[in-house]
């Protein structure tokens, strides 16, 4: 039984219900030109296709703010229904994808679906404060129901090997930079900085800093842990950065840097479907607080 899946997108310099449809269901390669985010259409011309897809499950219906932006979206990632009311993705669809970032209007977006029991994937940050993410929690029928992740969690650019550890000994800090603002984008680094702690690490004291003129959403954390390591996440605004993560050991230190996007929007989709077709949870409620946490922190 192929899983029908709901897009519910578009946010403002967010390019995800495009791609993100386009996994499941392929593309339009004219229409997928004039989706206004070129960097889309040129990694997905790189791929193998239809072999790439994600199999067993497909996007049947989309909803955006305007009619006008679903019927592209639908043309460009082949997707059947377009629908002009948020709530007649329910009779289509079996689970949903919150592909918008702007991480105030999510509980508005995902409220009825999670109050009718279905999985909602929610597009990063799933909130900005504590307080917002319990509110989402409320609405949670089941344990997993709720799945929302960075994708560079799952990006092997970001990712040591067993070399690569062996080789610089044990981390004692971590330093990572990614562009734009870090209310939509801090999301990218904490989570893969993340993975490379323990789960029961926790933070001891923070500092932030932050660009006064102009105020462009450039942030710096700096949080020092329980286990002795200390790892400084900076949002870069509008200046230019590479998404990148410097690791030091006791032994060396090495430098990764994000480049493959497809890659991992595809492994964070199937995490996702994988999960609902097992019944388990693959996006635990106490890693997305500790996330939203220090995005909170930054925030101050």
């Amino acid at each position: 039984m192929t899983l029908r899946l709901g897009v519910i997108g578009l946010s403002e310099g967010n390019g995800h219900p495009y791609s993100w449809a386009a996994i499941f269901n392929g593309y339009d390669k004219e229409a997928m030109e004039n989706c206004g985010f070129p960097v889309i259409p040129r990694y997905l011309k790189k791929q193998e296709w239809p072999e790439i897809q994600v199999k067993g499950a497909e996007v049947n219906a989309v909803w955006s703010q305007d009619p006008k932006i679903s019927k592209h979206i639908a043309k460009a990632a082949r997707i059947p229904n377009v629908c002009r009311r948020l709530e007649d993705l329910h009779s289509l669809c079996d689970a949903i994808l919150l592909a918008r970032d702007d991480a105030e209007h999510h509980i508005e977006h995902a409220i009825t679906f999670l109050d009718a029991g279905m999985p909602v994937y929610i597009d990063k940050p799933v909130a900005l404060s504590l307080e917002a993410l319990e509110k989402l929690y409320k609405h949670e029928r089941y344990p997993g129901q709720i799945f929302t992740c960075s994708a560079l969690s799952y990006s092997n650019d970001l990712q040591l090997t067993p070399a690569d550890r062996e080789k610089i000994g044990e981390i004692r800090q971590i330093t990572a930079f990614t562009p734009k603002s870090w209310a939509k984008y801090s999301m990218h680094i904490i989570e893969p900085v993340l993975g490379y702690l323990n789960s029961d690490d926790s933070p001891t004291s923070f500092q932030v800093s932050k660009r006064r003129k102009p105020d462009d959403g450039a942030r710096s954390l700096i949080v020092n842990w329980s286990s002795g390591v200390q790892t400084s996440f900076h949002a870069t605004g509008k200046a230019s950065s590479p998404l990148s993560l410097r690791l030091h050991g006791t032994e060396s230190w090495t430098d990764l840097t994000f480049q493959n996007s497809f890659s991992a929007f595809r492994s964070a989709l199937l995490d996702f479907v994988e999960g609902i077709a097992a019944g388990d949870t693959r996006s635990p409620k106490s890693h997305n607080q500790r996330t939203v946490q220090l995005v909170e922190a930054g925030m101050q």
